[in-house]
């Protein structure tokens, strides 16, 4: 995607604190010389370290206190359904390239971020709205299809009052590898992202998650400069 140049444009970057959300942010501070950042916490297992994770890379580009957004969205949680939110369903290890949802998926869920995302930038003038999604694991996550993104924006332009807000997904048909080299060509700070699903210490390393966060680095011949509790080589 060619991004514009740069401007003084305010934009809302969804971070959840995983490496693709730290790289969606890199890229719209590319473009952007004013970024608000906005995480959900839902009741995931790692709640905890992906929100000192958010803290951390807002701190890194700068974000005024006021441009920090955090909202609890815990419903999610009672709602289930996940083995990110449910206590009675195990994360799974990773099994290789699949074609079925896997149980890591949360029904719907970035429906309700963008939409709490949409509604924030209405409220503060912003026109994007960037998120990490990646078309790489949609054929787990529908939620995740440039098509669904499409869907996406045609709802929010008839849905908001000026229908001018859209939603930029600068990483959807970027592989891992690709993200990697892209966060550090940017300089982004790894060391500030987690994408463990089970754990908020160590990163387990066999999680889908892990799995493919790994191979992304392995692949780009470059080593992941977070803590895991077990690397395997997925080459």
């Amino acid at each position: 995607m060619n991004m514009p140049s740069k401007n003084n444009e305010l934009a809302v970057v969804l971070v959840s604190g995983g490496m693709d959300s730290l790289v969606t942010a890199a890229i719209a501070n590319e473009s952007h010389h004013n970024l608000a950042f906005l995480h959900l916490n839902y009741g995931q297992k790692t709640e905890k370290r992906e929100l000192d994770c958010f803290h951390k890379i807002a701190e890194h580009y700068g974000v005024p206190t006021h441009l920090q957004k955090i909202i609890d969205v815990s419903f999610l949680k009672q709602i289930g359904g996940s083995s990110l939110t449910d206590d009675q369903i195990e994360v799974k290890k990773y099994q290789g390239d699949t074609e079925e949802i896997p149980d890591s998926y949360v029904p719907f869920r970035n429906t309700h971020i963008v939409a709490m995302a949409v509604s924030w930038a209405e409220v503060i003038g912003a026109k994007k709205i960037f998120i990490g999604a990646v078309f790489e694991d949609s054929s787990g996550y529908p939620d995740c299809r440039p098509s669904y993104y499409k869907a996406l924006n045609n709802l929010i332009k008839e849905g908001t009052k000026e229908g001018d807000i859209e939603v930029i997904t600068p990483v959807i048909h970027m592989k891992k590898d690709e993200i990697v080299k892209k966060a550090v060509e940017l300089k982004a700070p790894l060391t500030a992202s987690w994408s463990c699903y089970e754990r908020n210490d160590k990163a387990c390393g066999v999680c889908d998650s892990c799995a493919l966060r790994l191979k992304g680095f392995q692949k780009a011949g470059l080593e992941d400069p977070i803590d895991y509790l077990t690397r395997p080589s997925y080459d």
